[in-house]
């Protein structure tokens, strides 16, 4: 049986070092053993954007991107969006386990009591613009939150870590809606307990001058599901965020604020939008093969395609696009779904995207559902915060119970100048 090492040999030296392999990884501090002399500071691994590092170890989420896998705690996700619900899953997440039907009632209530949020913070958003953009004002009111929260910095106590996590799954919703509504110009809606997670946060989005709104329920359902889509990725760069802001101890409602505004990001959470301007730039079915050709050449990009991770099907994308349809069957239909299953057909034949293994993602199909529900641009990002708000907690409480983990540090190339004296304004 062969060992589990790897042998490396410093051509500089002559040296032969010998590395034991755990988990298809090798420690990154033992190449600082790698030294041309006692002076030297030790060899260090380059890797921009972390694309081959490991920077935790996590039994969160599971992802295959060759063969297109997704998994929560052990669990498809194909399995958790036909049968589960968000609240359920967020249990999942956060405990590793699924609740028995006792566990999940005390949970459910939990969170449900916990939605309203102090009549001070409701002044604070209030002060925002009218125009202003919801994410904004979601990641500005997450970071006041925690202020109402003082012993929410004591994050190596258990008891109230648990609570923090609470709050901020049954918050999430309540401060998202008003952010929307404050971008409106509409007055705030308070929760509705007697609704679920999803048809409470659209009565709050939607009530108008009704005495109470009761949602569709295929509509409510379809909002579930992109929840539980969007509820954990692994380390992706919000998630990174989560863990690099958490890692200095910092309060739970500061790092979430931090990994809301990595989300804001066009390339994180801003993705689907992008898919919604491509569609609306080719604009009818005769224009595809020239954007398609314009993609071959560079000089366009097809958004909703590929992934840094999965280079097969983003599984989520599947289900996504049957709920498209479901939605659709309510709403309306949407001639730009009809070019987006164009596009992917003639994508998914083209040798072109076949060769690169550029397959649909999450992002292809879930700003067509949000734009039919009636949600602006703006909304987007928002909605996949308040799904990932969880899988953020998850990684969270999983970093801070992990001895392994220190405060996030990394290493760099220094590419500036050398060492060099001051000079005096006057001789400069």
């Amino acid at each position: 049986m062969s060992k589990q090492t790897l042998t490396v040999t410093d051509n500089r030296t002559g040296k032969t070092y010998e590395f034991p392999i755990k988990d298809g990884t090798i420690n990154a501090m033992d190449i600082r053993n790698i030294k041309v002399d006692d002076n030297d500071f030790g060899l260090m691994s380059y890797d921009p954007a972390y694309q081959n590092t490991a920077s935790c170890r996590s039994s969160i989420t599971y992802i295959d991107g060759d063969k297109g896998i997704l998994l929560y705690r052990g669990y498809p996700i194909e399995q958790l969006a036909e049968h589960s619900n968000f609240v359920e899953v967020a249990y999942l997440l956060l405990n590793g386990e699924l609740p028995g039907k006792d566990q999940y009632e005390k949970f459910r209530h939990e969170v449900t009591v916990h939605t309203f949020v102090h009549e001070n913070l409701k002044k604070f958003m209030e002060g925002f613009r009218y125009d202003a953009n919801p994410m904004g004002i979601l990641i500005g009111t997450l970071g006041a939150l925690g202020t109402f929260y003082p012993n929410a910095i004591n994050v190596n106590d258990a008891g109230e870590r648990r609570l923090n996590v609470i709050r901020l799954i049954a918050k999430m919703p309540t401060i998202a809606a008003w952010a929307y509504r404050q971008s409106m110009g509409m007055p705030y809606v308070y929760p509705d307990n007697e609704l679920s997670l999803a048809g409470n946060f659209l009565a709050m989005i939607k009530r108008i001058a009704e005495h109470r709104y009761i949602p569709n329920p295929k509509l409510e359902r379809a909002l579930d599901v992109l929840f539980i889509l969007h509820a954990d990725h692994e380390q992706n760069c919000s998630t990174s965020v989560m863990r690099g802001a958490g890692s200095s101890l910092t309060d739970p409602y500061s790092a979430v604020a931090a990994a809301t505004a990595a989300l804001y990001g066009p390339l994180h959470g801003g993705a689907n939008a992008e898919v919604l301007h491509m569609l609306d730039e080719i604009g009818s079915r005769d224009r595809i093969p020239e954007f398609i050709a314009k993609c071959k050449e560079g000089k366009a990009r097809l958004m909703g395609f590929g992934h840094r991770v999965y280079k097969n099907f983003d599984p989520r994308s599947r289900i996504i696009q049957k709920l498209a349809h479901e939605v659709f069957e309510i709403t309306g239909s949407n001639p730009k779904l009809d070019l987006a299953l164009e596009i992917e057909k003639i994508a998914l034949q083209d040798e072109y995207f076949i060769k690169r293994k550029l397959y649909p993602n999450v992002d292809f199909y879930s700003g067509l559902i949000y734009q039919a529900m009636g949600f602006p641009v703006g909304m987007f990002p928002v909605l996949f915060a308040i799904g990932r708000v969880v899988g953020w907690l998850a990684q969270w409480q999983e970093m801070l119970n992990d001895k392994e983990q220190k405060i996030a540090r990394p290493r760099q190339i220094y590419t500036g100048a050398a060492s060099r004296d001051f000079v005096p304004m006057n001789r400069r």
